[in-house]
């Protein structure tokens, strides 16, 4: 269900914008301010925009975001039973492929406390639950720790909330390119408008038109099953796409290649490397015979292609030696073959 915002007010008039970061790398989601349900005295409108279609200041939005965190330290934030708390309704990151830095985090709070409350809203739905804002993360944490957390909770509708992640985001800038694909797809199709699409990813037209493009052509259970390979920008998804649109059989090599068991265990930036390898089509042979030539030159045999058929010939000085040698290599040459085109 999307929520409609009050009119007379930007979407980024009801929270403020970064908070200093705590002091640990363990959490880095930084506090920022939102509309919240203790009432704020209002702020003048600023004449330039922020992000988009926004008319407020970043200057403005640090300065309600100060306020917020004065009521917080005055007692204005609440604690909450983590059970009670659903996740956002726009998940907006996709797995880790380590769990260190979360294991990190829960650690730090079960010694130290919870230094930074999250952000929730109302869930719009279910009276007596909630929906996280930003916080995921310490969110996680306490519901494994079983104890209470820290929140602040503010009064958001959909369009609201997807731009208050995206501040949050920005801020810590540490969503791949496919994340941001993938949060931009969820809100289209939860009908939010592309101008708070916009705002929440601070984004340009052409941008969001290609983040919207790889989320058209490549199947989002794909997407999800390589994951958040953040070393894989964007023109390496837009190329991946672009093959896939080009070959109605690229798509079922990449479905092959996921499949692997030991491709799973890999590290997401790995996943993406073996599929974008599989998608690519492998160049014409000019010709049947290739000469096989030793690091002089000099000419040790020839491997012939025809229909289904390899032939390996080789000179009568290595014969021998090669043959047992290509024995030995075959079983590694057959497994990386497997692992570079998904093939069963």
């Amino acid at each position: 269900m999307t929520n409609k915002r009050p009119s007379g007010r930007s979407i980024l008039a009801n929270f403020g914008s970064f908070s200093e970061p705590e002091a640990t790398t363990a959490d880095p989601s930084p506090p920022k301010a939102a509309r919240a349900e203790t009432p704020i005295q209002s702020t003048p409108r600023v004449g330039a925009g922020v992000i988009g279609a926004t008319q407020r200041s970043l200057a403005e939005l640090r300065e309600e975001r100060d306020r917020l965190q004065a009521l917080v330290d005055a007692g204005g934030g609440s604690e909450l039973d983590p059970s009670s708390i659903d996740p956002s309704p726009f998940p907006d990151r996709l797995p880790d492929d380590s769990q260190v830095s979360f294991e990190a985090l829960k650690k730090l709070i079960a010694e130290e406390g919870q230094k930074v409350p999250i952000q929730v809203r109302r869930h719009p739905d279910v009276s007596g639950r909630y929906q996280v804002v930003y916080g995921h993360r310490r969110w996680r944490a306490a519901l494994d720790l079983g104890i209470k957390i820290k929140a602040t909770v503010v009064a958001l509708s959909d369009s609201e909330l997807v731009v208050a992640q995206g501040i949050e985001n920005a801020a810590r800038e540490d969503l791949s390119w496919i994340e941001r694909a993938l949060f931009a797809w969820r809100m289209d199709q939860a009908d939010i408008k592309p101008r708070d699409i916009r705002a929440a990813l601070s984004v340009d037209d052409p941008e969001l038109a290609r983040l919207r493009a790889v989320c058209r052509v490549i199947p989002i259970e794909v997407i999800e099953a390589i994951g958040r390979a953040p070393k894989a920008g964007r023109p390496r998804w837009v190329a991946l796409s672009t093959a896939v649109g080009e070959d109605p059989a690229a798509l079922d090599r990449v479905r092959k290649t996921l499949s692997a068991d030991k491709v799973s265990t890999l590290a997401s930036d790995e996943r993406f490397k073996l599929v974008f390898a599989a998608v690519r089509k492998p160049p014409a042979r000019s010709h049947n015979e290739l000469e096989l030539r030793s690091p002089a030159g000099k000419v040790l045999g020839k491997a012939t292609f025809l229909k289904g058929d390899i032939k390996l010939t080789v000179s009568d000085k290595h014969a021998s030696e090669f043959g047992a040698f290509f024995e030995e290599e075959l079983p590694g040459l057959v497994e990386r073959f497997f692992a570079r085109d998904g093939t069963e």
